[in-house]
Formats: structure tokens, sequence, C-alpha cells
């Protein structure tokens, strides 16, 4: 059964445990023992007999004889070695072994144990971790297999080790970081999304920010070892601070669990015995699961995990989901779109309070009853910044006058609605016009607009504003006065294998919006380009070049980047800011999602070494458009040169 039903979430969402085994050529035994008494969810068991080797059978038999596998594919249902097994290959191969009849035999007993695996339509397989630092021969078998396999995953089995480089007790010639390895093979299969990680995770852990990296990989497994765990007070065992919080952190991510090993607590009703798929006849059936505490105890981990909260569970569907962004200039937006945008309450209160900071600001309590503010919704929506702009002088006893300016033809019928509905015609003004061409019967005090986009400028917010600015009086207001877009390098295993998918140049230098989550930060953003309204610079351009240089935390290790994760933070009104920068953001806000830049090539960053990024906005007379490029370690080709794959229109 799955770790438990937690309160708020959908069962779709529950985790799975499963446990480890050795060979058993009883495999409905096995799955008895294990999962209707023992209560885990799915067997990681060797498909093959671990004495066999191909040359000792053709040595003795010549070549009529059976393999020695764990079973007939009858002996289960196919739902049953579908849903309950994960095969685990022999573990002796070795396919980069000088010796030469070794090597042999580990690439055919490979294949064949894959084969009977796909015969079997088990979903996953587990690879055993290479043996030595060189593993190209392995690497190059399974990606022959990958490329054949219809929908099996392939758990590549990875100890969680980086030696610290300031330990005392380690061997500097010895120093180890298993996540090289991972690349290294990973690398050799071209990023198949069809090839995950399988973790081993040991009593010890590296640095905070060397696990980080994993989050950002194909994680599929956690394979946990009886010796990781601790034993508290009542003689049961349970995991260290650090390890728990690695474990919710895998449940979060949807990895599955598995516990591996003998039983080390002596605990009171547990069969004594061997490895869990030793069954002794004479042991009494009510007798507890030897490893069942174990399993208990991570049940009991995912279970106190804190409820998704309501946005949380909106957004699940569009974690690691790319979107094109919005062209809200060169396009209308859809009624379904607007609605989504409305229902963010948090983003317009800020527009409330600074409207309201600004009419403080603009009219002074000995002049209420005498001034009336004129105030411009440019892009005016359905309402929402026309309702938060009166609302606001409610609040602050402050008259005013409205003007409504929006482009889409659609929308304002909306807003002839809800001016009517709400009795507002004596103070709000529609104008359907591009905000652009439209000629204002008078200068307006306060230019409030929600034209940003998740990197601030991408929804050509300058370029809008630069266009109604000529009917803001000399000392009037802006809301928001500016806005500065962020950037930060990122592992995002998945969004590469998205973008790599579609097969062609345009996917990789397209910027796409996505609710990040199976990604790891890799450095803290930097701040690319910023944009100040009203500007009445005589020099006005919104073409920028930024070049930024970012340095992985040492203690990190070696991280590979697929690209970079874009940001914004806007300043409202003075000191009210709204933005999605991760160190800043607005809490409980869902109107953005970050935006994705990614790289052709992945570059793989040695720790220490700087990162060195270029970003450039360019502008033409129909288009505004992001070139980016990497220069160091390595060069990367430029990319959407002259906006040939992706802009925004004018």
């Amino acid at each position: 059964m799955p770790l438990g039903e937690r309160g708020g979430w959908d069962k779709s969402e529950s985790r799975y445990c499963g446990l480890e085994t050795e060979f058993d050529d009883d495999v409905p035994r096995l799955l008895s023992f294990n999962l209707s008494s023992g209560g885990f969810d799915f067997v990681v068991a060797p498909l093959m007999d671990p004495t066999y080797r191909p040359s000792l059978i053709e040595a003795d038999n010549g070549s009529s004889h059976v393999l020695p596998f764990a079973g007939s594919d009858l002996v289960l249902s196919p739902s049953q070695w579908s849903c309950h097994v994960v095969g685990k290959i022999s573990s002796w191969i070795d396919l980069d072994s000088e010796d030469e009849i070794l090597r042999m035999d580990s690439e055919t007993t490979l294949k064949q144990e894959i084969a009977w695996a796909t015969h079997l339509s088990l979903q996953a397989c587990l690879l055993p971790s290479p043996k030595g630092a060189s593993c190209a021969n392995y690497a190059r078998c399974v990606n022959q297999i990958v490329q054949g396999l219809n929908n099996m995953q392939l758990w590549l089995r990875i100890p969680l080790l980086k030696s610290e480089d300031d330990s005392l007790d380690v061997d500097s010639n010895n120093l180890m970081d298993s996540w090289e390895l991972w690349n290294s093979f990973r690398l050799i299969c071209e990023h198949h999304s069809q090839l995950s990680v399988a973790l081993d995770i040991l009593s010890t852990l590296p640095s905070a920010n060397s696990i980080g990296r994993w989050f950002g990989e194909p994680v599929r497994a956690a394979i946990i070892h009886i010796d990781s765990f601790l034993t508290n007070a009542q003689g049961y065992p349970c995991l260290s601070k650090r390890h728990q919080k690695l474990v919710t952190g895998f449940f979060n991510h949807s990895v599955q669990m598995v516990i591996s090993g003998k039983p080390v607590h002596g605990i009171p009703g547990a069969t004594t015995g061997s490895v869990a798929n030793h069954i002794d006849e004479s042991v009494n059936s009510v007798q507890r699961h030897p490893l069942r505490p174990y399993l208990d105890y991570v049940g009991y981990l995912y279970q106190r995990m804190e409820p998704l909260s309501e946005q949380e569970r909106i957004e699940l569907g569009y974690r690691d989901f790319l979107q094109a962004p919005l062209q809200p200039l060169m396009d209308n937006l859809e009624a379904q779109t607007y609605e989504t945008f409305e229902k963010d309450s948090v983003k317009y209160m800020q527009y409330q309070r600074a409207i309201c900071k600004a009419l403080l600001d603009r009219v002074p309590d000995s002049e209420v009853s005498a001034l009336t503010t004129v105030l411009m919704v440019v892009g005016a929506g359905r309402g929402p910044l026309v309702r938060a702009s009166l609302q606001a002088a409610e609040e602050t006893g402050r008259k005013l006058r409205v003007y409504a300016v929006e482009k889409n033809p659609n929308a304002v019928v909306t807003l002839h609605s809800l001016v009517k509905l709400e009795g507002w015609e004596n103070v709000v003004t529609i104008v359907s016009c591009d905000m652009r061409l439209w000629n204002a019967p008078e200068k307006a005090d306060i230019l409030v607009s929600e034209l940003l986009g998740s990197f601030g400028d991408n929804e050509l917010s300058p370029e809008c504003l630069d266009g109604a600015q000529r009917f803001l009086k000399q000392d009037g207001i802006s809301i928001p006065s500016s806005y500065t877009s962020f950037i930060q390098p990122i592992t995002a295993s998945k969004l590469y294998n998205d973008v790599k998918s579609h097969k062609d140049l345009v996917h990789f230098e397209t910027a796409y919006v996505v609710k990040l989550h199976s990604v790891a930060k890799l450095a803290p953003s930097q701040s690319v380009f910023t944009f100040n309204h009203p500007n009445y610079s005589t020099k006005k351009s919104n073409q920028r070049y930024k070049k930024l240089q970012f340095v992985i935390p040492r203690d990190t290790g070696s991280a590979v980047v697929h690209g970079f994760a874009g940001y914004f933070d806007a300043t409202l009104y003075k000191d009210v800011h709204l933005g999605i920068e991760p160190s800043m953001a607005t809490p409980n806000m869902f109107s953005w999602f970050a935006i994705f830049f990614p790289l052709r090539q992945p570059i793989c960053v040695e720790p220490g070494s700087p990162l060195e990024v270029h970003f450039w906005r360019c502008g033409g007379s129909t288009k505004v458009w992001y070139e980016w490029c990497v220069s160091s370690p390595r060069p990367s080709p430029i990319h959407n040169s002259n906006g040939r794959s992706y802009w925004v229109g004018l």
C-alpha cells in the first residue's frame, strides 16, 4: 500500500516504498512475503541467478541451455510484474573490465536481462553502479539498449558521495564526486529521457549544495541503506535531521523510496533472520516482517509533511511544463486568461497600496475637496486595476477621474458592463484604443499599468509605457516606477529533454514560461536589465546588453548548466514592490511563473570556476527579442541571433 493517505492530498500524489531483495526463484512467495505481509509496494529483485556466466554455460552445454531467470512470466500476472517488480540487473557485471571474458559476459548478460524485463513489461530496471571512473563501454551498451526500449526506465545506481576537499581523513588522490560519474554516463547516452538515477543514500551525506544538484537531475529512486538509520530511545529506527530533510525533499519530487539491507535494530516481535526474501517456514505468519519498522518510519516522515497549499495544488499540473510566453500586444488575450490573472488578489492588493500612497503624496489633506486626480489605467483588461484604483480613492478619501485604455475590443465589452454594473459612469471613461496611438484629452497625474512579464520587460512594458508617457504630466507618477530582470544558472534535466524532443533549433532559442520544480539553482540570481518610468532621457533606448559572472560554490562540486531561470522584481511606488525573484518574491502571488532560457548544449562547470554569461535585449521596427550565450568556461553559440526563432511582436 502507498505510504499513507494524507489530509489534503490526492491519492495520485501518494509515494511508494519498495524493498531491495536477493535472488529468489520463487517470485510469488517473494511478493507475498514482502508486499502482503511486509506492506511494501514493490520489490527490486534480481531477474537472473547471480552465479550465471554465459561463458561457463557455453563451455559446458554448447548452445542449448535455458537461461536461469527467477521464474517464468506465467508465475505472476502481467499487472503484478509491471506494478510490483523492478528488475535488478546482476550486480557482478563490469562492462569496462580489463578482463575480456568478464567484459563479454557482462555485455551478453545485460542484454539478456533487459530483454527478459521487456518481455515481462516491467516499468523499470536497476542498473548496477559503474565499477570505476571509466564507464564508456557500459554507457555505450546502455545507449544501444535505450534506443530500442519501449517505455521502460533504466535506473542507474549511483552512490550519493562527494569527498570534501578539506576532509583530513580522505586521501587527496582518492577524492570522489559520484555526480561526475553520472554526468559522464549521461553525456555518452546523450541525455536520453529513459535513463535516470537511483541514488544510494549512505550513512554520511555530502554538503547541502552538493546534494542540491541532484534535484535538477532525473532521480527516480532513493535507496536508503539500513546502516543509514539511527536508533531512538525506544530502540526503533530513525534518521538524522539531515537524512530526514533529504527524504522529505525526495517526496516533494515524486522519488520512490527503496529500503536495502539486513535489519540491525532488535525490535520485539519482529522476525529475525537474514534478508527480506529469506523465509523460515517455521516462523509464525503473524510475526512482523523484519524490515517493517523501517517502512513505518519512512511512512511516518511522509505523513507528517505539510499538505500542499491551495495555490500549490492549482500549480501542480504546471510544474516543469513549458509554455510559450504571452504576446499581449500582438494578440488579444482570451477571457480565460484574464480570469486567471484577475484571481490573483495579492497582486491587486499591492497595486492598491501603491495607488493609495501615490494619492496621499499627490493630494495633501488640505486640498482633498478641491483637487481631482486624473488616473489612467493603460491596458485595463477587464477592469481589475480600475477597481483597485477606485478602492484606493475611497480608502484615502481622494477624488479621482479614471480613464481605462484598452486595445482588446472583446475586453472593452466587459469593461462597459462592469462600469454600468458598479455605477462608475461619472468617474470612469473607457477608451477603446492602443495606448501608443491614443490622443488623450488631458494629462494624467498617475499612470497605472500591468504590462509586466515573467522577465519584467518581455511583454513590451518599456515600449508601451514610452508611448503612453506623452500624456503623463511632467511631475506625474508611473505605477510601476521601475522593474529589473534577474537570471540564475540552473540544472534542469527534464526541461532540457523536453526542449530537445522537438529536434530543432527553434525550440532551443525560445524562452519559456515554466513553473520550475525539478531544478537545481546553482548560484544566486543576478540583475540583468532595469527600466525606469517615466523615462525623460534624451538618449532613450530600450536595447540593453549585460555581461554576468556566476561562481558556483566550491562545495557544490561540478555541475551542468542546462539554461537560465529568469525572474523580475518591480517597484510599484516607493516601498511597495511586486516580484518573483526567489530571495524577495511577493508571497502567495501566482500571476507569473519564471522564464527559462535554454542552452543548445549543456555547459559543465568545474567547482569554483566562473560561468560567464551574456544577455542582449534587441529591437527592430516590428519586434523585440533576446539573444544569449555563454563565453566561459567554454563558448556557446549566440542563441536566437536577429530574433530568428523567438521574438515579441510590436
